[in-house]
């Protein structure tokens, strides 16, 4: 399995988005004046996913790169020194996180996830997570920008005993980025095969999710098309009812992949805030999720 390359600028610009190098180069003059964000890491490719996620707003894609890097290096479950270690290997043995081929009906990537091993004491929430995240960032930047990304999690195999093992504040941490700070806009998350006990599902999780992720919610029950609404069944894998590669072989295709591709995650490592060095004083947690857990505070930007 071969190395990732991040995808040719001429590639991107040639996507007709809207952006010029004159944004770009814009983008990068104001981020190297920030002393505390690590522009030196920072790709142009990186500049050109925030500023197309903002809708060009050169203001609001200021914001979102200063909370996406802030969030990277406050939200230790899900990034803290990320490598394709062990924890990532073992995760990969009991969950697996597809890009699949085939986009939405409206254009979007569609990250497809499921249990490969039903077992619940092998499911770790928080390295799934870490997982789920580092398989985004590994197509993104083979890929470039998306109009959008959709989530489909296949709830296949899983019992009551998973939820006992979801942990509030990799929960918390995963639903306020999945949100707030990618580089991407999420377009929608859908649920495959719900379980009876959905509705346990959705007590946990709601807490965590705004009005706007609610209405983009899909919850499709075993053995329904509702998913054709959105995505052809034939996107899913070959043994979850569509066409795709079988899902032994998307397993194995995925763990090769992130380890040819482990020198890519020891490098973004670099991309984390320096607090000590940001202007005015250093933003903590509290500053994210206020006094009261589970709120939603933004960061201001100048």
């Amino acid at each position: 399995m071969s190395v990732v390359e991040e995808l040719p600028l001429q590639q991107e610009y040639a996507k007709k988005t809207g952006i010029s190098e004159e944004d770009i180069a814009k983008l990068r003059a104001w981020l190297a004046a920030q002393p505390h964000l690590p522009s030196e890491h920072i790709s142009d490719l990186d500049l050109i996913l925030t500023f197309h996620c903002c809708g060009r707003s050169a203001q609001r894609a200021k914001q979102l790169l200063d909370l996406h890097y802030t969030l990277r290096t406050l939200f230790t479950h899900l990034f803290k020194d990320r490598q394709v270690d062990d924890a990532i290997l073992s995760a990969m043995d009991c969950v697996l996180w597809l890009p699949l081929e085939t986009r939405s009906h409206d254009g979007c990537k569609v990250i497809y996830g499921r249990l490969v091993d039903y077992e619940p004491k092998k499911f770790n929430f928080s390295d799934d997570c870490r997982l789920a995240f580092m398989v985004m960032d590994l197509w993104q930047r083979a890929e470039g920008s998306w109009p959008g990304l959709v989530l489909l999690v296949d709830m296949q195999g899983v019992a009551l005993a998973h939820l006992t093992r979801l942990d509030y504040h990799t929960l918390q941490e995963f639903f306020y980025y999945l949100q707030e700070a990618m580089l991407v806009n999420l377009k929608g998350i859908h649920f495959l095969n719900a379980p009876s006990f959905m509705d346990k599902v959705l007590f946990i999780i709601r807490p965590f999710m705004k009005k706007h992720l609610l209405d983009m919610m899909g919850i499709h029950q075993p053995g329904s098309r509702t998913l054709e609404k959105y995505l052809p069944m034939e996107a899913l894998p070959s043994d979850c009812g569509g066409k795709y590669m079988a899902v032994d072989d998307a397993k194995a295709m995925m763990r090769a992949k992130l380890l040819a591709n482990r020198d890519y995650f020891s490098q973004e490592n670099l991309k984390r805030v320096t607090e000590a060095r940001r202007p005015g004083r250093p933003t903590t947690i509290a500053d994210i999720f206020g006094g009261v857990e589970g709120s939603f505070k933004k960061l201001e930007i100048d």
